[in-house]
């Protein structure tokens, strides 16, 4: 019987214990240049033999790791590694892969060029648009960040939130639903910006900074918001580059 179900967010799938190991494996091994692009991955027989689990497995793996983008499932042909331009940049495995393998420098300096561009603007448009619940739930967040400095995972957590709640504060469907796509993704980069964070006062200062863009959005200040969104992610970006250059980081032994 499988293990417990455990939710790959970056598919959309629901992975199972057997089916995660035959994930992982290929997946990292796509990621790690094992299968390059073109290449075909082992058939059927021989996935089945090498991970010691049912053809049913090997099957619903295959189907996530096509969801993912990594692989083109064709019939009488087989199973080929598609191009990395094709995989889907967004997904949390393939960036967590990406970040163990230490080749996450490039994918993570590209989210914060995405963020770069997309936040300040989102925080523009909240500091007109917001609800009164959307300042509730930035002040919950800011709130949570504040009382997790002593704890780097909850405060990536609640910077996680703060950061989603602005995307949402916007109130454009798109830009929402963008935060959602790249919540886990920004999860990731936060916990490696945070291998530089030394003391709480680093997190503290941090924490100031998104006081900043809440006192902004607050006052209906949307030029002052999007400014003070910029100096956070800068900073984060400063942060990332930082902690790519430690060991710990870039996922080396």
């Amino acid at each position: 019987m499988a293990d417990a179900t455990e939710v790959d967010r970056g598919s959309g799938y629901a992975m199972r214990g057997l089916q995660a190991k035959v994930i992982e494996g290929i997946g990292r091994a796509i990621v790690r240049g094992t299968y390059a692009p073109g290449d075909l991955v082992p058939k059927e027989a021989e996935l089945t033999e090498q991970y010691a689990v049912s053809r049913t497995s090997v099957r619903e793996a295959m189907r996530v790791l096509a969801a993912k983008g990594l692989v083109d499932i064709r019939q009488k042909i087989g199973t080929r590694v598609r191009r990395t331009d094709q995989w889907n940049a967004f997904d949390v495995d393939i960036l967590r892969w990406h970040s163990d393998e230490g080749r996450g420098e490039s994918i993570f300096k590209d989210l914060v060029e995405v963020r770069q561009i997309m936040e300040p603007q989102a925080a523009r448009l909240a500091a007109g648009r917001a609800s009164m619940d959307d300042l509730r739930r930035l002040e919950t967040a800011l709130r949570a960040m504040d009382a997790s400095v002593g704890d780097r995972d909850a405060y990536a957590h609640a910077d996680v939130d703060f950061h989603v709640a602005v995307y949402g504060a916007s109130h454009n469907a798109l830009l929402r639903q963008f935060g959602a796509v790249v919540a886990d993704s920004m999860y990731l980069s936060f916990s490696v910006q945070q291998v530089t964070a030394t003391n709480e006062a680093r997190l503290a200062a941090d924490v100031a900074q998104h006081a900043n863009v809440l006192a902004a959005i607050n006052r209906g200040d949307g030029e002052r918001a999007a400014n003070a969104m910029l100096e956070v992610v800068l900073d984060g970006k400063s942060a990332l580059i930082e902690a790519l250059g430690h060991p710990e980081a870039a996922g080396d032994d």
